[in-house]
């Protein structure tokens, strides 16, 4: 993703929620908007409906955002690259693209002109199942737009193609010049509240704050100043990685923050043989979560509503985050923990405040290097914001690209890790839904949340629950190469034939049990989209 970095932000979106309503198209790909972001959802949905903005989704169900489209196009799962490259086939065939903007801030037009050859919009549908005609329709509706503000999620980047799918993401913005302009760009709505500020502050293996490079040795010796310590040189592990470390007995020790990988990771039982085997597992947590259950120690970590510091979201925007109440029993904000437990491993951390931390980070951190928490009081500020004078940044590349040119790249689709086969005849994909959050360990204990969807179900088309003999409702048993989980049916056309699908907030229905960990060889990603799976009745009694 490195090259991706110079160009977009690091996974950040380039623009604001604010300029949507502005666009003239939105295009939106592997999202589920409406239900995984509903805040967003509402803000397109309002620009199709009081401002004429046309919506084009892109995504195999039938959802909410989908059915609010002026074209809804049904890939099949994992064929993003396809798709995309044919697009692009279309408006360079028919001359649709911003030809000034190719040529005065873009390099590599001519390599993708020739790599899109090929995907012509019949040879696309060979591969992706999306109608040649709706392609082209959709192609030209983007094309034409004179402000397209491009969207997508994790139906683009969990996938072993996630580094490729988002260089054609990019590739198909810049081809249309919808970039570094207002109600343009590249938009990756993000998962997590504040997992933008965990990227932006580090917390990845291959960067320092700021998405400085752990191998830059000016930037490692900046750090290691600061810090008074040796700081490795070398790139480190990603989650997946450490539990495949774990389970070869190469990782002794592991320390969760906030995370549920007992949840989350895919191959959920090689996740817990892995967890089993380390000498020592610590999970900070607010909440007995199914991974601190396995845990040696626990530390009862502080809620949002009990510390203070900030947050950013997927908008780059950072803001004031304040304490409405007293940390609960034995609960403290994670950064006192961090610095107890840094001091008793011998490297003195103190700090008298987060607004002290924050300073920090604007001293080690360019693109926050104008922040501070009363320059935050207010609707706080975007980053890039380098310096005390600097008014934050609304959107990113005006004028020019953070590496000088944008670059295209030339991508050549690959297939998913593992295919429908005899024995496996369906494709299981994942994602979210509207009622409940990531692994079910907040969202799960609101008992009025729970009562509108107390339970995880098998989203199946009627085609497909018809040949396999099975009623809605029905208990179902959907098996991989690497688990089995029971669960109730659920017949809807959202589903396409061949498609099922499974959202993985529930426990009693894991769908990360059936899940492949195979990686993308650049983000490290795991393929949680697709995956090959049987369904069949469930040997208990049928109908519940």
């Amino acid at each position: 993703m490195a090259g991706l970095v110079a160009s977009f932000g690091s996974g950040a979106m380039t623009n604001s929620f604010s300029e949507i309503e502005g666009a003239d198209a939105l295009l939106v790909i592997g999202s589920n908007t409406t239900e995984a972001h509903p805040v967003v959802g509402s803000a397109m949905k309002r620009a199709v409906k009081f401002h004429g903005t046309k919506l084009i989704v892109i995504d195999p169900r039938q959802t909410e955002i989908a059915r609010a489209a002026d074209i809804h196009l049904r890939p099949l799962p994992g064929t993003n690259v396809a798709y995309l490259n044919g697009m692009m086939n279309v408006i360079i065939s028919e001359g649709l693209e911003d030809k000034q903007f190719v040529e005065d801030r873009t390099e590599g037009f001519e390599e993708l002109k020739k790599a899109v050859e090929k995907y012509t919009p019949e040879y696309v549908e060979e591969i992706s199942g999306i109608p040649a005609d709706d392609l082209r329709e959709a192609a030209r509706l983007y094309a034409k737009a004179e402000k397209g503000m491009l969207f997508y999620t994790m139906g683009i980047t969990q996938h072993t193609s996630g580094t490729d799918n988002v260089m054609s993401v990019a590739n198909v913005a810049m081809l249309t010049g919808n970039v570094g302009k207002e109600s343009t760009g590249v938009n990756p709505l993000r998962g997590q509240s504040n997992v933008q500020g965990a990227c932006d502050m580090g917390a990845l293996p291959n960067v320092y704050p700021g998405y400085q490079s752990v191998t830059d040795d000016i930037i490692r010796e900046k750090f290691e100043t600061a810090w008074r310590v040796d700081l490795p040189s070398k790139v480190g592990l990603t989650i997946v990685e450490m539990i495949h470390a774990a389970y070869e007995g190469e990782v002794k020790g592991i320390y969760v923050m906030g995370e549920n990988p007992m949840m989350s990771d895919p191959d959920v039982n090689h996740v817990k043989e892995a967890l089993e085997k380390v000498d020592f597992l610590v999970v900070q947590d607010i909440f007995l979560s199914e991974t601190a259950q396995l845990a040696d120690v626990v530390l009862p970590a502080a809620s949002f509503a009990e510390k203070s510091g900030s947050l950013t979201n997927s908008e780059r925007r950072v803001q004031l985050w304040r304490k409405a109440i007293e940390p609960v029993g034995e609960s403290r904000p994670d950064w006192e923990i961090i610095c107890d437990m840094a001091t008793r491993m011998g490297y003195e951390m103190k700090y008298d405040s987060p607004a002290q931390i924050m300073d920090e980070i604007a001293r080690l951190t360019p693109i926050y290097g104008g922040m501070s928490h009363d320059r935050l009081e207010g609707d706080g500020l975007q980053w890039p914001c380098p310096d005390k004078d600097h008014p934050g940044t609304q959107f990113l590349h005006k004028g020019k690209f953070s590496r000088g040119l944008g670059k295209f790249h030339a991508i050549e689709f690959r297939p998913p890790f593992e295919m429908p086969d005899e024995e496996y005849p369906l494709l299981l994909t994942t994602g979210r839904m509207l009622y409940h959050f990531h692994t079910g360990t907040l969202s799960r204990r609101s008992a009025g949340l729970d009562e509108l969807h107390p339970e995880g179900k098998v989203e199946i088309s009627p085609e497909d629950a018809a040949e396999l003999g099975i009623e809605d409702g029905d208990l179902v048993e959907v098996t991989s190469r690497r688990g089995k989980v029971v669960a109730k049916a659920l017949v809807t056309d959202k589903s396409p034939v061949g498609t099922v699908f499974m959202t993985f907030h529930f426990r009693e229905a894991a769908a990360n049990l059936l899940t492949v960990s195979a990686l993308d060889p650049v983000a490290k990603i795991p393929e949680y989209k697709v995956c090959a799976v049987k369904v069949e009745p469930a040997k208990v009694a049928s109908k519940v």
